[in-house]
């Protein structure tokens, strides 16, 4: 998946930004070589004429070159008014016109079964296309996984065989994945890197799951092991790099394949490309009569040339959650989580009314403003913030300002508790050159991006104080 994360939009900066030192998607999405898959459609595949150069030069992003395009277009991928194009920040799919008054999902990539890396989600195992060979040990490999935790290790398995066949489509594509340097996926961090992280929760999880994948290789690729299995994974950060790749670039999606339905973990080519975004303008879906993964573009929107096309990789998980699984993260993210003691709350519809916020929660959304507050934070503060309704006493505005204090004073303790200001981190970021990592980077834009949005939770509560009216 292209990783460069796409902001919604951003309110103005309340303190300097790690952007300029570290894009949000270079270090967190999947459209990167370091992230997603750089692949592009061919040249067949796309339906406009390349942009000017100028304008190419000016955006910093330019038209993937003819072999991404071959090898996809020879297998039957075909993409529809869109362009694949790289940039400092990795690869990314992007309008090739306006595409106006969409009433019903409008179909821009297909990819075909045969080309993708297919696992169902639950016993018995089923391959589409069944691309293991009979008798292959890859099946003990994968056989004993744990049906409802491992899909990550299956897919995993099945991806390195697919890079070892001769003649298979990811002999080729496999070129453009990122490597184990490349990679933000943190089952490669070094202690070093998650220390970094500056959460000690995440950390231990990473840890407790590189010793899990070590383990498995050392059960499943021991040097007595067949040797059509070990050369798969000579070393365990190869496989640790397989199965991080399965973590990052897989969907899970419904397959009816003739009578026969199943829920499939799969690694799909091109559509991998698609960064991420908390408004994303895509989603994917499954055409059971000719076997194709199809990319649409969701009803009800206005797309305008160069604009670019999106996926939510995790729908309504915290910022910890997206850093876990893909390697990026985001201040903006507008279902992050706080946790706070509880001991005091605010009005739910004074705060809801104060930032334009309308639906009912956790489901809210932001009315149509151009509020520079209005952003992803603003809509994770409504969740998180404890709150009461007129149901439960009246308001005083009294009680009101001093609750919004002792919340303020709550999101300044957990900033303190870090063992690093955002302001260092800036420097450290500035600070770092090329003997750092792109999987430390990513730790540090992380750790800043948190301490962030706990800065913008106090920012916001300082305006809603401002907007009240009594």
């Amino acid at each position: 998946m292209g990783y460069h994360l796409v902001a919604a939009a951003a309110a103005a900066p309340l303190v300097p930004s790690l952007d300029r030192f570290a894009s949000s998607k270079s270090i967190c999405g999947r459209g990167l070589k370091c992230g997603r898959r750089r692949v592009a459609a061919a040249a067949a595949m796309v339906a406009a004429p390349p942009q000017p150069q100028v304008e190419e030069a000016r955006q910093g992003v330019e038209l993937m070159q003819p072999e991404y395009y071959t090898i996809g277009h020879l297998r039957h991928v075909r993409a529809y008014g869109v362009h694949f194009k790289e940039g400092p920040d990795g690869v990314g799919v992007y309008a090739a016109k306006d595409m106006t008054d969409i009433e019903r999902p409008r179909v821009i990539l297909e990819v075909p079964m045969e080309i993708l890396v297919t696992v169902s989600s639950n016993l018995p195992w089923m391959f589409f296309p069944d691309i293991v060979p009979i008798g292959h040990p890859v099946f003990d490999v994968i056989n004993s996984t744990d049906p409802e935790t491992d899909y990550d290790i299956r897919l995993g398995c099945l991806l390195l065989l697919a890079l070892e066949q001769d003649g298979n489509f990811w002999r080729l594509y496999g070129d453009y994945l990122p490597n184990q340097a490349e990679s933000t996926d943190l089952l490669l961090a070094t202690e070093e890197e998650l220390d970094a992280l500056q959460d000690s929760v995440l950390s231990q999880c990473i840890k407790d799951e590189q010793e899990k994948i070590q383990k498995k290789w050392e059960e499943c690729f021991h040097p007595g092991a067949p040797l059509k299995l070990k050369r798969l994974a000579r070393d365990s950060d190869r496989f640790k790099w397989a199965v991080g790749m399965a973590r990052s670039r897989s969907h899970t999606l419904t397959m009816k394949i003739g009578s026969k339905v199943q829920v499939a973990n799969i690694i799909s080519p091109y559509a991998d490309m698609l960064n991420h975004s908390f408004q994303p303008t895509c989603s994917l879906r499954w055409r059971a009569c000719d076997r194709v993964l199809e990319v649409v573009v969701k009803a009800g929107q206005t797309i305008r040339e160069g604009d670019e096309m999106t996926l939510d990789y995790l729908p309504k998980k915290p910022t910890r959650d997206y850093m876990h699984r893909f390697g990026f993260s985001s201040p903006v993210n507008p279902w992050n989580v706080v946790q706070f003691s509880g001991s005091v709350s605010i009005h739910r519809d004074s705060f809801l009314s104060a930032f334009g916020i309308s639906g009912l929660g956790p489901n809210y959304y932001l009315r149509g403003t151009d509020d520079p507050m209005a952003d992803g934070a603003v809509l994770a503060a409504a969740r998180i913030l404890p709150m009461w309704s007129d149901a439960d006493l009246p308001f005083l505005p009294s009680m009101e300002k001093r609750a919004v204090r002792e919340l303020q004073k709550e999101c300044r303790q957990l900033l303190s508790a870090y063992p690093s200001s955002y302001e260092q981190d800036v420097k450290l970021m500035a600070a770092a050159g090329e003997d750092k990592s792109v999987r430390w980077k990513s730790a540090l834009k992380y750790r800043s991006d948190e301490k962030l949005f706990l800065r913008k939770v106090v920012r916001i509560l300082d305006v809603y104080l401002s907007r009240l009216l009594y």
